[in-house]
């Protein structure tokens, strides 16, 4: 009977393809899987940081370095690298190859080799796989095998959708382990040594975070614990090791890099004051913070997409419009404003480009059900009752049930329904 379970259990694992990438543990969530998982959650994430940097040349020199850090990693994967336009300080990877830093830690790092740091420990998480090992053990399984494909989000259901989500809320708020975190220090201190960097940089950035603790905790220390064990014990680490050769500590592109960044900082700065007051609703006081924030630095996305929605409220179509699509053209992956254009241009009457936004926003982010609310008022202004349906549906299944537009979108479904069959129906 024994022999039969043990068979058994091994059996389970091996039709879920469960090895682990170099042999050494196994895990139930297959490779594709993982990597499936990075891509769903990378504009979700993207989007909760405020959107990309929008200087080209400051994502190609964020991804110069990480590349060449991931190819001296074990695990090949389909890395990506991105800096993004939160002032938090903080970084973070996803399973399967995404790797983010915000434009806040970036600005607070003195030179090349703790850049190399900060990135080394969050591909340190890839490698050891840890968002899977916690997910495997606080998601179900069988959920995360279900996961379909991020490039077909229509051919899933509702219900899947919605666990989408939840495991979104999950992902995003993973704390590491004390031991994970030993892990990525050691990977981080190695892999620099391998690409000809000096492994001082984590151990600089570290401290430098040590320092700020108390003060102005970085976001980073909310999913990376930094006992000061972690220190003194990256330090003992460090003393064991004896590279040779010449190792890299700075180079003047970083700081070329880094002096194009800060002539943004103000910008981002009015970006910051300006969110506090729309918080509490003082619109006029955050739009005159925004247009000065767009007027120091045009390109700033985030003060774009405030500002449209700023002029929606205000029903301010013309405005709106205009600083919706700055937002877009210089992200064009930004959820928010593709959402937030999608809404202006369905107020504007223009359905076909009011569509191409929302089904964007519905490719980027698959299970928020705005997107498909929307969506369901187009088809049915045009009289194409069948789709409008459908989408309808699927937005009461994906929600949130709290949002404003939900009671609509019942109500609109309900009908719907009543004119297919005729049968009388209840809000």
């Amino acid at each position: 009977m024994k022999r039969k379970i043990v068979f058994f259990i091994i059996l389970i694992f091996l039709l879920l393809n469960c090895a682990g990438s170099n042999g050494t543990y196994f895990t139930l969530i297959p490779i594709e899987k993982e990597i499936e998982l990075g891509k769903i959650y990378i504009f979700p994430s993207i989007d909760q940081y405020e959107g990309l940097y929008p200087e080209k040349e400051v994502q190609k020199y964020i991804s110069s370095i990480g590349y060449k850090l991931s190819s001296y990693t074990s695990r090949k994967l389909p890395y990506k690298f991105y800096i993004v336009n939160s002032s938090q300080i903080n970084a973070f990877a996803l399973p399967g190859g995404p790797v983010l830093i915000t434009r806040g830690l970036f600005l607070i790092l003195d030179n090349e080799s703790q850049l190399v740091g900060v990135l080394a420990h969050e591909l340190g998480h890839i490698n050891y796989r840890h968002h899977v090992k916690i997910l495997e053990k606080n998601i179900a399984l069988g959920l995360l095998l279900q996961i379909g494909s991020v490039f077909l989000p229509q051919n899933l259901t509702g219900e899947l959708l919605f666990n989408l989500g939840k495991i979104s809320v999950a992902l995003l708020r993973l704390k590491f382990s004390r031991d994970q975190e030993r892990e990525a220090d050691k990977f981080a201190v190695l892999l620099a040594i391998k690409t000809g960097y000096s492994p001082q940089g984590m151990l600089e950035v570290l401290q430098k975070f040590k320092k700020m603790e108390k003060t102005h905790p970085p976001e980073w220390l909310s999913t990376h614990p930094l006992p000061e064990t972690r220190i003194k014990e990256l330090k003992i680490y460090l003393s064991t090791l004896k590279p040779s050769g010449y190792l890299i500590k700075d180079t003047q592109k970083f700081h070329k890099i880094k002096k194009l960044v800060l002539k943004t900082k103000k910008s981002y700065e009015y970006v910051d004051k300006g969110k506090k007051v729309f918080k509490k609703e003082k619109f006029d006081i955050a739009e005159k913070l925004f247009l000065k924030a767009v007027k120091l630095y045009p390109k700033n996305t985030v003060a774009h997409t405030y500002l449209s929605f700023i002029y929606l409220k205000k029903k301010n179509l013309q405005k709106a419009k205009k600083h919706i699509d700055m937002a877009i053209k210089y992200d064009p992956q930004f959820y928010t404003a593709n959402l937030l254009g999608g809404i202006i241009y369905f107020e504007l009457n223009n359905l076909s480009e009011a569509l191409a936004l929302f089904e964007k926003s519905k490719e980027l982010i698959p299970y928020k059900g705005v997107s498909y609310y929307y969506i369901g008022r187009i088809y049915e202004k045009r009289k194409n009752y069948d789709l409008a349906k459908n989408y309808y549906k699927k937005a009461l299944e994906l929600g949130p049930k709290d949002s404003k537009w939900y009671k609509d979108c019942q109500n609109r479904y309900n009908r719907l329904i009543y004119l297919n069959d005729n049968r009388p129906f209840t809000f």
